[in-house]
């Protein structure tokens, strides 16, 4: 019973996805490969249909309606299976992509503004602390601040009498000491206001983020009292990201730095990554070591999300194979074939196979290395044409 009800559900989905597919105006050739002189048309009428249809094996399909029947798609890469390296790895951000932001004193949250989840910009405040340092830095900056008014108006005081022939220059020259003493001071009382993150009342310090991000982490608690040093957020910079991948040591010597990498999703997307550096010490526990990838463009990864990697070592000579994942091949007429994506839709492609091996396959022959293939969802496609065949 299970068993029926799941193959039922197979055949309502796939049903629904070529409804999805079909409802786009998705046009179709009479079959995958070029026709022979024995099936070409005879009739002008025939050829004008054709050219209506586009060419053979043609789906017309834009890219939101392959979104939306969940299609995905992948550039070959070239080389074969033995080329490629396979490893698991994980999503993490780089050392600039996060920010640890600590208590800098011992005192009460009295403030919070910005929460977990939320988007924060470089400086921006996202609490404040009341604390005894505060008012301590307050006080100093203050204190530092009359003296500096007190000396400049003494040292103002003996220029006029110094101009006026009344003092010694020594007693002139004395003031400007005192003077240049007091304002030193003064910076000083700044500079360490400004460390502390004094905030404008001048009885908290603000807690401020020294990236733009998003809050990953929020620990404190309004009214909580802290000490100097406690964890209180974590922001992490998305566009700030880096993949761990392990490899066995024989693997880690063919691979370079700048080597290429494809970085695989659960749902099937694919990102690319390069090489950005490789561990020279194996992990004590796994005895592997670390390929640090960097991914290019938007990535829409996430921190701590677990993927797989296959990455290509460069300085190989390439046999001009190419590897896909098994599921963009499909058989057709008995022949094995891709979906290549073009500007307007998908063309049924014939390739000659090679090797499988974990989840991939070898394309010895038929597309060009960088063609951007239908994978997750080939299946709808190749039931879209058989369709279509059987309406012709």
């Amino acid at each position: 019973m299970t068993d029926d009800t799941n193959r039922t559900k197979l055949i309502a989905g796939v049903a629904i996805a070529a409804l999805v597919l079909g409802g786009g105006g998705v046009m179709l050739g009479r079959t995958v490969f070029a026709p022979t002189a024995a099936t070409a048309p005879a009739e002008e009428g025939e050829h004008g249909a054709e050219e209506a249809h586009g060419p053979e094996g043609f789906i017309a399909m834009d890219t939101a309606r392959a979104q939306a029947a969940g299609i995905v798609t992948e550039a070959v890469s070239s080389g074969g299976l033995a080329s490629e390296i396979i490893a698991q790895g994980f999503v993490a951000t780089t050392s600039e992509g996060e920010a640890i932001l600590t208590a800098r004193a011992d005192g009460a949250i009295v403030r919070i503004t910005q929460h977990l989840g939320d988007n924060v910009r470089q400086g921006e405040t996202i609490a404040l602390l009341e604390s005894r340092e505060a008012a301590t830095l307050t006080a100093d900056r203050s204190a530092a601040a009359a003296r500096v008014a007190a000396a400049r108006s003494a040292y103002n005081r003996e220029r006029r009498l110094f101009e006026a022939r009344v003092t010694a220059r020594q007693d002139l020259e004395a003031a400007q000491a005192v003077l240049a003493e007091a304002e030193a001071e003064l910076r000083r009382a700044q500079s360490a206001a400004g460390a502390s993150k004094l905030a404008g009342d001048g009885r908290t310090l603000a807690i401020t983020s020294p990236i733009t991000g998003r809050l990953t982490k929020a620990d404190a608690r309004l009214g909580a009292y802290v000490l100097a040093g406690t964890d209180l957020f974590h922001v992490a910079d998305p566009n700030r990201l880096q993949v761990n991948a392990s490899v066995l040591p024989t693997d880690a010597r063919r691979v370079s730095v700048g080597d290429t990498a494809v970085i695989e999703l659960a749902d099937g997307e694919t990102r690319t990554a390069t090489v950005h550096s490789i561990t020279p010490a194996l992990d004590a526990q796994s005895k592997t070591a670390t390929l640090v990838l960097l991914p290019q463009g938007a990535t829409q990864l996430t921190a701590g999300q677990g993927v797989r990697v296959r990455v290509r070592p460069g300085g190989r000579p390439s046999d001009g194979r190419m590897t896909l994942p098994e599921e963009s091949v499909q058989t057709v007429e008995g022949k094995n074939v891709v979906f290549v994506r073009g500007p307007k839709g998908f063309q049924a492609t014939e390739v000659v196979i090679g090797e499988r091996s974990g989840g991939r396959i070898e394309i010895i022959s038929g597309i060009p290395a960088g063609a951007v293939v239908a994978t997750k969802g080939a299946f709808l496609l190749k039931a879209e044409l058989g369709k279509g065949e059987a309406e012709h």
